[in-house]
Formats: structure tokens, C-alpha cells, sequence
């Protein structure tokens, strides 16, 4: 090992070069990003993890005050990990015009709210006018809010149903006041995984074209990844890969937010005869090799909503150094079986930040440190 800085004694010595080279800064290959899936020296992978998080952000972990939306969930994509969705017709399917949606904005809106969180089914008769009007009428009823929304998997859905290239769809959703793009539809990029869990979504390259060209427009993006389903851990790490490449490209990404599996209520879940969520272990794992991997990366987040509030305080030691924020209320995760509140206060995420010894801060859509709270002080109201 290099210098004096402590390490942890190695149960697995083959890490000893993945030390010196996380010590001196340099990129791991993907060789030794399948040794981290595949050590059982977890007490070593978890502090890299946390050492590589320190490096960028002390002890700071941040949060938003966050609203989550989704406008329709009727969509005709047909993923099989999916619970949320529904057909036209269906008496659990609903649908905002626009009115509904800035009606379903106030009613949820609290003070110092910054950023509003959107994704949505795949209307089939929805038309193009529709969604840029919509982020221009929630602009102009709430110019403070910071709207988030359409997954690249969406913006593919709305060239086709516009006509338009998707960076031009960008373009002009961009001009009606969109901020930023959520992470979603991403899942898993290797074809064999998509063929059978997302047959009829957005292709893997395709949605890396898509934040590309967002990136391209000063339009900063996330990125994400479904995991715990039927996919190989080398196609886990294929797929940080693709994403580590573009963010060399471009800078565009905000994050990376492992998403795990929920098997409940969803055709995949059914097929496998699945009933068991992710180990902590493995979603701690996940997040370390995540930090680790993707050198380029600001921030690995560690999403509450499914894998617990608990085991996120846990994760600010492996690597993770964003909790997504307070949601207010979210729906496709639960409707596939997530046992979390549906959101939490910003007095509960301080307080969730604290407990694990960290610093918390809170921040907007683009990443602004809007309030570094000491560890004493409480939230205002």
C-alpha cells in the first residue's frame, strides 16, 4: 500500500493493486470491476467506496425537497417488471390534462419546494402538443419549481408521436422551461436482458443518444440502472461501462442511482417465481462498485424508496453521497411492491443524515447547495 494513510487489513489480497490504483486516483479496468462484484472482502470494498466518496464530498450528503408526479400511467410499452401501468380503460388507469397536473401541483406543493420529478406512462393518443404546454404551464404557475421530467425511453415516445428528432423534441421542451432529465429507462443495456424484460422500450443506444443530445443542449441528466432481476453481474458492470464512456464524452450526468428490483405485482416477478426483494448486502455491494467504477461520476444515490431509509444511512459508508429527496409521493416503485413511505419530510431526511454522522445538505434539481445544515440545527418548517 502507498504512504502512511491506514488501510484495513486484506482478506483478499487480490485487491491489493485495486488499493494502490484507487489510492493514486486511477480508472479501474473492468477486470477489476469484476473482482469488486466477485471479493468477499466486503470490509475492504466498503472502505475504497467510502474513501473515494470522502475524496469528493467529506462528509456532505445531500437531499431535495422533491415532489414526485406522474401524469398518466397508462402506457402500451408492456415492460414485465412493471406494475404501474395500465390500459385505456382500465379502472386503475388516470390521466392529467393539463389543468389536472398544476391542480395536483398546488395541492402537494409545500414551502421551499425546488424540484419537480416527472415520468410517466407512454400515452398512446396523448398528442405532442400536450407536453411542452404542460411544462410551460407549470413554469408560469410556479416559476420557483425546477421541473425534472420525460425519461429518455419518453422523449423516444414523443419523437415518434411528433415526428420530430428527439433532439429537436429536447430542443423545444427545453424552450417551454424543462430543467432536467430524470435517470429512468435505462434498466439494463445488455440486449439479452432487454429482449426479455423491456422488449419494446427504448433501445440501449438509443437512450444514450438521447442524453447525449440532451447533454449537447445544456440539459445536465441522470442515469440509472435496474438491477436484481435476471441479469449476470457482468452485465451490471457492462452497462456502468457504457454509461462511464459518455460521461467522458459529455459531463452531463448528475448521478447514478442503482434501482433495485421489486417483485411484486409484475409479469417478470411472476415468471421467475420471484418473491424475494434484493439483500442489503448486495444493494451495498451494488453502490460500492457503482462509486468505484464510475471515477467520472459526482454522486452515486442511494434511493430510499427501495431499498429502505435504514439501509440508506448505511450506504453514506459505501460509497453513496445523495438520498434523492423528499418525493412527497411516489407510486411506480410501490405499485411493484416497495414497502417505504410514499415520501418524507426534510426534518426526516436531516435527521436520517445526521444519525449516520454525516453533514447534511440540501440541494436543488441542478445541484445547487441551497442550505448546508450543521449538526445540531433542525430544518426550518
Amino acid at each position: 500500500m502507498t504512504g502512511d494513510r491506514y488501510t484495513p487489513p486484506l482478506r483478499d489480497l487480490r485487491l491489493a493493486p485495486i488499493v494502490d490504483k484507487v489510492e493514486a486516483g486511477k480508472r479501474l479496468s473492468f477486470e477489476e470491476g469484476m473482482l469488486l462484484y466477485q471479493t468477499p472482502d466486503y470490509p475492504t470494498l466498503m472502505w475504497l467506496a467510502n474513501r473515494v466518496r470522502e475524496q469528493k464530498h467529506g462528509h456532505k450528503t445531500y437531499f431535495v425537497h422533491s415532489l414526485r408526479l406522474e401524469f398518466t400511467n397508462i402506457c402500451y410499452v408492456g415492460c414485465t417488471f412493471c406494475a404501474f401501468a395500465a390500459r385505456k380503460g382500465d379502472p386503475r388507469a388516470w390521466d392529467y390534462d393539463v389543468e389536472e397536473v398544476v391542480a395536483k401541483v398546488r395541492e402537494k406543493w409545500e414551502p421551499g419546494l425546488t424540484e419537480l420529478h416527472m415520468s410517466s406512462g407512454h400515452h398512446p393518443t396523448r398528442p405532442w402538443s400536450y407536453y411542452p404546454a404542460m411544462v410551460r404551464a407549470l413554469r408560469e404557475n410556479f416559476p420557483g419549481l425546477q421541473i425534472k421530467a420525460f425519461t429518455a425511453a419518453e422523449i423516444e415516445h414523443l419523437s415518434r408521436i411528433s415526428k420530430k428528432p428527439t433532439l429537436e423534441v429536447l430542443r423545444e421542451l427545453k424552450e417551454a422551461g424543462l430543467a432536467a432529465l430524470p435517470g429512468g429507462g435505462a434498466e439494463i443495456f445488455a440486449e439479452r436482458v432487454r429482449r426479455q424484460i423491456a422488449k419494446n422500450k427504448v433501445k440501449a443506444e438509443k437512450w444514450l443518444q438521447i442524453h447525449r443530445e440532451a447533454h449537447s443542449l445544456g440539459i445536465r441528466t441522470n442515469a440509472t440502472m435496474l438491477y436484481g432481476h435476471i441479469e449476470t453481474l457482468e452485465e451490471r458492470l457492462d452497462h456502468m461501462d457504457r454509461l462511464r464512456r459518455l460521461q467522458d464524452e459529455t459531463g452531463g450526468f448528475y448521478s447514478f442511482i442503482p434501482l433495485a428490483f421489486q417483485p411484486d405485482a409484475n409479469a417478470l416477478a411472476f415468471n421467475l417465481g420471484k418473491t424475494e426483494f434484493t439483500t442489503g448486502l448486495d444493494d451495498l455491494r451494488n453502490l460500492a462498485v457503482a462509486r468505484l467504477y464510475l471515477d467520472n461520476f459526482d454522486h452515486i444515490k442511494g434511493y430510499w424508496v427501495m431499498i429502505s431509509s435504514e439501509l440508506v444511512q448505511v450506504s453514506l459508508d459505501w460509497g453513496v453521497s445523495d438520498i434523492d429527496g423528499t418525493i412527497i409521493e411516489e407510486h411506480i416503485a410501490h405499485a411493484a411492491g416497495a414497502t417505504s413511505p410514499l415520501g418524507l419530510s426534510r426534518q426526516k431526511m436531516v435527521e436520517l443524515i445526521r444519525a449516520a454522522g454525516r453533514i447534511p445538505v440540501e440541494r436543488d434539481a441542478l445541484y445547487n447547495e441551497l442550505r448546508v445544515y450543521d449538526m445540531e440545527a433542525a430544518p426550518s418548517p
